[in-house]
């Protein structure tokens, strides 16, 4: 069964993942231009003198190490990728003195489910939701999804990489 998005965005708000993400004017000097009704932003300005970060795309890891190697049952669904892969994010954004509200843009590569024959768009938010527009990480990076035909991982249903900022000395 798939979400409407109205119906996730009202799920969102009546959460309120979405009321911290209204301001737009971060203390470093990032701009963040939240969608209307979206946690994304439509557009962020970085000043000058930030450095920019660019993490290659990333997948999960094995979830299930006694399912057959490369197989969806070894990464699990939409949902646990996402997540597992984020969390692959973070780690990597820590080791350079960075968090996830550093990010300022995504891309995800989704595969249809070969399952259900669809994309699970519902299923990638709920992961992707725990981490952006938050009350402990507000941050909304621009983001864009994208179908693709496969991965180079056979298991792999999503992979996502990002651009972060690390604001100049003031």
């Amino acid at each position: 069964m798939q979400l409407s998005k109205s119906l996730l965005l009202a799920g969102l708000m009546s959460a309120g993942l979405l009321a911290p993400c209204l301001k737009a004017h971060a203390e470093d000097g990032i701009i963040r231009h939240p969608a209307d009704h979206f946690p994304i932003s439509t557009a962020v300005e970085v000043p000058a003198g930030a450095s920019t970060i660019y993490l290659s795309g990333m997948g999960a890891p094995v979830q299930d190490k006694t399912a057959p190697a490369k197989s969806l049952e070894a990464y699990g669904d939409t949902q646990t990728q996402t997540l597992a892969s984020l969390q692959r994010i973070e780690g990597e954004l820590k080791k350079l003195n960075l968090t996830m509200g550093d990010v300022v843009q995504m891309h995800i590569y989704m595969v249809a489910d070969p399952r259900t024959k669809q994309l699970d768009f519902p299923g990638m938010m709920k992961a992707y939701t725990q981490y952006f527009g938050t009350a402990k990480q507000p941050n909304l990076p621009v983001r864009s999804a994208f179908a693709v035909a496969q991965l180079a991982n056979p298991g792999w249903l999503i992979e996502i990489e990002v651009t972060a900022v690390r604001p100049g000395k003031k």
